[in-house]
């Protein structure tokens, strides 16, 4: 400490009856230097106390107490952000959880989707996993880019309109009736707290009562909306579906089902390939080709300088590979289907955990009211349009379905009540349905809901 206050001091040295040049001392020299003399004193231990500078002090001395550091413990989730094999534990866990959820009562009623996604917001809102953490940058910007193409292996455009027959037709009157419900609760909701989201969020519900949920987080991702609006709308829109899906169940109590239960050889094909053992080399084969088209696609997003567009770009590519090699995407369709259902459980678990509970309460609301108008519209219009062409009902509630929510609770409806020659027609207008969802939803919303 000496040495240090003969260096910072201008006079080479001071006699011991004159006083050191304080004048000439930085602050943090003196502080040193009254610091130097306190210590060189051994009598006045209360002084010390005293003069000790206030940069050896905490400016908040409560914060040694056992409350304070309780509460500052608190402010920590019990798995930290960098605990990676902690993190993913959890995700999978919620994940499976949700998937599990779906044979009871309850979870078969609101989906797999909302109950991971619940979990995922409950989990990181009373402290167990962290609000933002590596795990979940890798799963936004790698895995889920990744479940796009093992979900659409059968997409297949051709097959598409020739097994679909009228159930197609169905589907696009109800992809315009969506349309018409966006734009009557844009109208009657707009959303305006939310500010420059307001129209990207529309429009990517849009795109999610057309095709899906990836659909959904395509657009989302394209328009660049907000993380808080985003978990606000998969809830709002979670809760949504649930509902409807029992106003469907209860509008078509009265239709029976067909006299023959036998599925077409088609649909007996995949059900044994989804219900059979999934094999190695298969499921290694689908996942090294999602790879490389995801590759291929980000590729060429990144060398024309596109932004926002990895998501829809992969979807074009797969498509355009299912259309014109069907038979060897559809050999790839079962494991690609079962590690894609795995996958979209995690990235549902991350959108919860990446949401603030405050956020969802003050923001769901009007996305709530607004998708309720959305759906609502969609019903009555789906309805009437079916009633003018002269449609059968249960083709109109099953692309109903299909719109609102895709492939997979269109071929539920279908299995359930007993359709059997509609499965497969579901089926693939639902995988139709976000094969065009996303360029739908982003065209519409740039050109007409932007400028409402």
């Amino acid at each position: 400490m000496a040495l240090i206050l003969t260096q910072l001091s201008p006079s080479p040295s001071p006699s011991p009856s004159s006083p050191l040049p304080s004048l000439h001392l930085s602050p943090l020299s003196s502080r040193l230097n009254n610091l130097t003399m306190i210590c060189s004193s051994n009598s006045q231990r209360t002084a010390r106390t005293t003069l000790v500078p206030p940069l050896m002090l905490p400016k908040n001395r409560n914060l040694t107490s056992p409350v304070n550091l309780i509460r500052s413990q608190l402010r920590y989730p019990i798995i930290s952000p960098d605990d990676h094999w902690g993190t993913w534990t959890a995700l999978f866990a919620t994940g499976a959880f949700g998937l599990w959820s779906e044979k009871t009562k309850i979870g078969s009623m609101v989906s797999a989707a909302l109950v991971s996604t619940l979990v995922g917001l409950a989990a990181s809102n009373i402290g167990i996993i962290p609000y933002e953490a590596p795990a979940y940058s890798i799963v936004l910007e790698f895995m889920l880019p990744l479940t796009v193409p093992l979900l659409l292996f059968r997409a297949d455009l051709r097959s598409v309109i020739r097994s679909t027959g009228t159930l197609l037709f169905a589907f696009l009157l109800g992809s315009v009736a969506t349309i018409v419900g966006t734009v009557v609760a844009f109208l009657v909701v707009p959303m305006r707290s939310l500010g420059q989201d307001n129209w990207k969020i529309a429009a990517a519900l849009m795109g999610s009562y057309i095709g899906g949920s990836v659909n959904y987080i395509a657009i989302s991702e394209a328009l660049g909306v907000s993380p808080s609006v985003l978990a606000a709308g998969v809830a709002a829109d979670n809760v949504i579906c649930a509902f409807y899906f029992m106003s469907l169940f209860a509008l078509a109590s009265k239709i029976p089902p067909e006299a023959s239960t036998s599925i077409n050889d088609v649909a007996k094909d995949m059900e044994s390939d989804s219900g059979g053992k999934l094999h190695v080399l298969q499921a290694a084969t689908a996942i090294a080709t999602s790879f490389l088209i995801c590759k291929a696609s980000t590729y060429l997003i990144n060398l024309h300088g596109i932004q926002g567009g990895n998501l829809p770009a992969i979807t074009a590519t797969v498509v355009i590979l299912a259309t014109l090699f069907p038979t060897q995407f559809a050999y790839l369709a079962p494991a690609g289907d079962t590690i894609a259902m795995v996958l979209m459980q995690v990235f549902f678990a991350v959108v919860g955990a990446s949401g603030s509970i405050w956020n969802v309460i003050n923001t769901a609301p009007s996305i709530f009211m607004f998708a309720l108008v959305q759906v609502s519209v969609h019903l009555a219009v789906i309805l009437g349009l079916g009633k003018l062409f002269r449609l059968d009902l249960k083709l109109l509630l099953l692309a109903s379905n299909a719109n609102i929510g895709g492939p997979t609770t269109a071929c539920g409806m279908a299995t359930a009540k007993g359709w059997g020659s509609l499965v497969v027609p579901a089926i693939l207008a639902g995988i139709f349905g976000i094969a065009i969802a996303t360029f739908l939803g982003i065209g519409f919303g740039l050109t007409v809901l932007r400028h409402m």
